[in-house]
């Protein structure tokens, strides 16, 4: 059998609500029935077999039952609201602080009902029907509870336990009229439709327990693969990356060394010898130099090799305005100087989760992308009119990608700005 695993505060909390809202729900009713209808008092509640007026000493005998009845399961009901909201004694009672909590839900309302409602005035729910309702809903949703905390098995024995308890209350109890039998069929009945929901909302609970099984297995296989991947992609990275090197680097400096230990051995002996090596050394070493930066820029983000930063700026800015239905303010410099290579990648790519950030959290209806070049300064602003967000609870959790930006900006002695507030957009400055 199955451990039941513990049990969401938010679900208990719910059912204590739901409790109280009920019993607000009764009260009304009995109030308009009692006070509004003036339902006429039975002979042996007034010495006189009359209705006596409203607010009479009477009338109040009368009614102390009605009284006495909201009080006890108001306590009650507050009660278990107390508890679920108590933490600590949810920590401190471990495992059997749910049990005690269904036993109070569906024992204190059968206590309560079978004791005080058949002194109840004459009323529509002051008879044995009366009783079998008031108190349905509540034990519903303690079946709930057990049902959706514990297995099949436990739902019977809830529905078999409270039906005993409420017989063998009764038995000791004086009905009106044919109330002990109606009682007892009622019950009988009640058994049998707690059983047969239970057993819906139990499969249901156990279907969905195993799906969320199936979903966490699979989640965690999807975490592994990715993971799996994202070593191989970079294990065949660095490969690619040390081939690069070997071929090239490797190559001319091993070259360059043994041209030199022939420089060395001919420095002295022939002249025109020495100076034709070192004419092919310099040679050697620029093709060298050429091969690196080759291999170099091709580890680079392709838009910027392709296009240059000014064209891949706003092919990246028309994209994320498409993707996210953005009336877009476009302004890149015609002639941008030459910039170095991590100097371009950091401001792309501060571009780009920029952009990202706008497409997926801003809400924004108009996106600014600004890019201008003042000696000896490139600035680049990227802006939007969303809903702006809290910056300082982001840089603490890391949000948004904030820290990732920041060290992009250092890296190559830039600064980066953030400024944003809930309501007034989102603004990124970078200047270099």
């Amino acid at each position: 059998m199955l451990e039941a695993s513990s049990p969401s505060p938010r679900i208990l909390r719910l059912a204590a609500w739901i409790w109280l809202g009920y019993f607000l729900a009764m009260g009304v009713m009995d109030f308009v029935l009692y006070t509004q209808f003036r339902l006429p008092l039975t002979p042996n509640q007034t010495p006189l077999g009359v209705n006596p007026p409203l607010n009479s000493p009477a009338q109040n005998v009368a009614f102390f039952p009605v009284y006495l009845y909201y009080t006890a399961n108001g306590l009650v009901a507050l009660t278990f609201l107390a508890a679920a909201y108590w933490e600590d004694g949810q920590k401190s009672l471990g495992r059997t602080f749910y049990p005690l909590l269904i036993i109070l839900l569906s024992a204190a309302p059968i206590l309560i009902n079978v004791l005080i409602v058949p002194r109840f005035p004459n009323g529509p729910l002051a008879n044995a029907e009366g009783m079998a309702l008031r108190q349905l809903p509540i034990l519903f949703i303690a079946l709930a509870l057990v049902a959706w905390q514990y297995e099949l098995v436990h739902v019977i024995l809830f529905s078999t336990a409270t039906t005993t308890l409420e017989l063998l209350l009764i038995s000791g109890v004086a009905l009106r009229g044919q109330g002990t039998l109606v009682l007892f069929f009622i019950a009988i009945i009640r058994t049998i439709s707690f059983i047969a929901v239970g057993v819906f909302i139990s499969l249901l609970m156990k279907q969905l327990r195993e799906q969320q099984e199936a979903l966490r297995q699979a989640n965690a296989n999807l975490t592994h693969y990715a993971a799996t991947l994202e070593q191989l992609t970079v294990s065949r990275e660095r490969n690619r990356l040390a081939r690069e090197l070997h071929d090239t680097l490797a190559h001319s400096l091993t070259a360059l060394s043994v041209t030199l230990e022939t420089i060395k051995a001919y420095f002295d002996l022939d002249p025109a010898k020495t100076r034709a090596l070192i004419d092919g050394a310099l040679t050697s070493t620029r093709a060298g130099i050429d091969e690196t930066r080759r291999a170099l820029r091709a580890l680079r983000a392709s838009p910027l090799e392709d296009m240059g930063l000014p064209l891949a700026l706003q092919r990246a800015a028309e994209s994320a305005a498409a993707r996210a239905n953005l009336t877009l303010e476009l302004n890149l410099p015609p002639n941008l100087p030459s910039l170095s290579p991590d100097v371009e990648q950091s401001i792309y790519r501060i571009a780009q989760e920029a952009l990202e950030n706008i497409c997926h959290h801003a809400q924004a209806k108009t996106l600014r992308v600004h890019l201008t070049h003042t000696p000896p300064h490139t600035t680049l602003l990227v802006e939007d009119d969303g809903v702006g967000f809290d910056l300082h609870a982001q840089k603490r959790t890391g949000h948004f990608g904030l820290v990732g930006m920041q060290e992009r900006a250092e890296l190559v002695g830039g600064r980066l700005v953030i400024e944003s507030e809930k309501g007034r957009g989102t603004r990124v400055v970078m200047v270099i």
